[in-house]
Parts: C-alpha cells; structure tokens; sequence
C-alpha cells in the first residue's frame, strides 16, 4: 500500500505536467526543508520511564514561517507527518496567505494516559524543539488528539524556556491565552463558502441539494448544522460507530444531541445494538455503517474524518456528483482517477479545508498586534479568502481542462516557487 508522501508526490507530478516544471523545481517541492526527530522520555504516574519517538516536519517556508498541527497519535509516523506538512505548504499558498508548511507528531496513544501524563509529552515536545520554534519561525496547532488546552501547555513551556511571552509561536490556543473567536467552527465555515461558490457557479439552489457528511466530530457536525441553515437537505450523517440515513432529510441539531447523550448517532433510533424498527420505518430511515454513507444516494458527500477512505474499490458505487473533502486526504490518487472519469467534481481538502489554517492565521495576526476580533470579524475576513481560493482555482481548472485537484496543486505550487525564486532558492 502506498504511504501518505507517495500519494502527494503522485499528485505533485500530476500537477507538475500541467506547469511544465524542471526537476529542480520537482525536487524543491518533494524535499522538506528540515526533518526534526527526537526521543522523548516522560515518568508516568506509576512511576514508569516511556520514552516517545517525536517529530516535527518544517517543509517549506519561502512564504512565511512553517505552521502546522501536532498530532498524539500511535500511527504518527514521518512519512505521514512528511506528506501533512507538504500539504499545509500548499494550502496556505492556495489560500495567499503569508506561511509555509510544517507537522509535527508524538507516536504515542493518549487514551491510555492521564491529562498530568499528556501534559508532560505536551511540555516535552516544546522543550525537545523549543530552538526550531516561535512566532517567526514554525507556529504549532492542534492536530488529532490534541486540544486548546494542550496548546496552552505547550505556550507556557516555551515562554518558561525563553523567559518572555510570545503568545503567537503557537494557535488554537484558549481563548483567554490569546485564541481567535470562530476557530472551532473555521474549518467547516470556509468549506460551506467553497461549497456556496460552487453551488452558484453550477446555477443550483441549495434545497434542490442532499448531502451526506461521513464523521460527526467538530468539522463535520458545524459543517452539516451550517449547511442545514442554509437549507441543504442533510441526508445521511455517520461517525465511527455508525450512521443513518433519511433521504427526507435529518436534523443535525437533533443527531447531535442523540450522539452527546448516548456517544452514538444511531441513538436517535438505537439503543445499542437494538433499534426501533418502528420509529425508523415511520421515518422512512435506516442504519448504515460508517463505510456505506460514503455510497448513499446524495449529490454532495462531505468525508470529514479519516484519510484513505475513497479508494478505487468504492469510487465505482459513489453515487454524489460533488465530494467536499474536509478531512484531509480522504481520497486516494487511485480513487481520484475512477471519479475523474466518472465526472465527479471534487473539491480537494487543500482548498476545501483550508477555513482552519486561515483562522490560525487570523489567531497569529491578532497575537502580533494585540488585537481581539469578534466572531463576525473573523468570517468577515475568511469568507474573501476562500472565495478568492476558490475562483482562482476554479478559473484555472476551466482553463487548464483539468480537476479541482490538479488546478489547486499548481496554484499552490506555482506561488511556492515564486516566492522561493524571488528569496534567490
């Protein structure tokens, strides 16, 4: 099975065809930057010695400082981690906005530890990495397993290693230490502004739209409540344990509340493993497996949680004309060629999902100048952006006869190498 960097590197060359790029520039584009690994050891609660193999990705930064998440998770790995930060490296340049991209990871599972425990690997990264971190050099963010409140930890580490505050080395912070209003629906929000432009540019009307959202955890919930508002059909939603599907439509207000009581979205109907046959056939609704709502009839399909879940063995029975990627990497390069020729229109997770890294930005900017911006001043400021991303990548795709995809790849790429050009690289 190929890894997540060979999957970028696939869709890089792809997009370097278009650009007619030299090898040099290829290779730019495919080496990082720097390459950060180190073992961290932690005493845990019971008295015990781990030590957690740690790693942070700086790819490229011709644009600005490296910004990206840090990840606790078992799997981190460097190839991961490596194909993450490349991709941040594009999204920020798709967006125009001025920062490179970096990753980091702790292979470790945070599950099996206490918050004191979490709190000295958060503390342990910082002091392992302190020297290649800061508000002009790589700024961190949350990332899978991680929180705001990690992020704090990870502040006050590095302002206690430096001896000074610098509350814009890191983002996704709380809010009392300097974080941005409006970051925990970012993501989602510049997704349904992607979405919007694409639904007026197609000349549709949004309650003639079913959409079905695969992951139910912050990105995927705001993004099918916003959706809803605006008078999308929402009909099917699933999580990790399961989904349902209602072609009338659900009310992701009423799953969410379903899944906040009983941790499941099939408890709207379930308890457990036993349902009410008769409420869901008074519905009209079913429950489906996590997988099946990737296949469910819909016109858009939103996959906001795993990567690698659309490959070539499901993209022949994906039914949606339209897939918004918000989770990052949810299609393989195999997957992208059948829906291609299929006629899918896929909006890539560069683009689509960018709404979280340019809030993080947003959190830099106010950090540095010591200003606090409302909510509404927030989406004032993203909602441009993601417009702007989104018919610069459209017009190159109209253009160029190409996918979404492959015109975001070479915007990006051609603002990297025009920055790395003109910085003498």
């Amino acid at each position: 099975m190929q890894n997540p960097f060979e999957f970028y590197k696939e869709n890089l060359e792809k997009a370097a065809s278009i650009l007619g790029l030299s090898l040099s520039d290829i290779q730019l584009l495919e080496t990082p930057d720097r390459i950060l690994q180190k073992e961290i050891l932690i005493v845990r609660d019971s008295g015990e010695e781990v030590m957690l193999q740690a790693f942070r990705v700086q790819f490229n930064n011709a644009r600005g400082p490296y910004k990206g998440g840090i990840r606790f998770h078992p799997k981190a790995d460097l190839d991961e981690v490596r194909a993450l930060a490349a991709l941040m490296a594009l999204k920020c340049a798709v967006v125009n906005i001025p920062l490179g991209g970096g990753k980091g990871g702790v292979a470790f599972d945070p599950k099996g530890y206490s918050k004191k425990e979490i709190e000295k690997v958060a503390r342990a990264f910082v002091g392992a990495f302190s020297n290649n971190l800061g508000v002009n050099i790589d700024i961190p963010a949350p990332d899978v397993y991680t929180t705001p409140e990690i992020m704090a930890f990870m502040l006050d580490e590095f302002e206690k290693i430096h001896g000074k505050s610098e509350p814009g080395m890191i983002t996704g912070k709380p809010l009392a230490l300097g974080g941005s209003e409006g970051r925990d629906t970012a993501t989602a929000q510049g997704a349904v502004y992607v979405l919007e432009e694409l639904r007026m540019v197609q000349g549709k009307e949004a309650k003639d739209l079913k959409v079905a959202v695969q992951g139910f955890g912050n990105a995927g919930y705001h993004a099918a409540r916003i959706l809803h508002t605006l008078g999308y059909q929402i009909v099917a939603l699933a999580d990790s344990k399961g989904g349902i599907v209602r072609q009338e439509g659900l009310n992701p207000l009423e799953v969410y509340a379903a899944k906040h009581e009983k941790d499941a979205i099939t408890a709207l109907y379930c308890e457990g493993s036993v349902c009410d046959t008769e409420k869901l056939a008074r519905d009209n609704a079913r429950i489906i497996s996590s997988d099946e709502v990737l296949t469910v009839e819909c016109d858009v399909l939103i996959p906001a949680a795993l990567d690698g879940v659309i490959t070539e063995l499901n993209a022949p029975q994906i039914k949606a004309g339209i897939i918004l990627e918000i989770a990052n990497g949810p299609t393989t390069p195999a997957a992208d060629t059948i829906l291609e020729e299929k006629g899918v229109l896929i909006v890539p997770d560069i683009l689509a999902n960018a709404g979280g890294v340019s809030t993080s930005y947003f959190e830099w900017v106010q950090n540095r100048i010591g200003e606090k911006w409302s909510e509404s001043t927030v989406h004032e400021k993203l909602k441009p952006l993601m417009v702007d991303a989104f018919t610069e990548t459209w017009k190159l795709a109209e253009e160029k006869h190409i996918s979404m995809r492959k015109a975001a790849f070479a915007l990006g790429i051609r603002r990297i190498l025009e920055s790395s050009r003109l910085r003498g690289r």
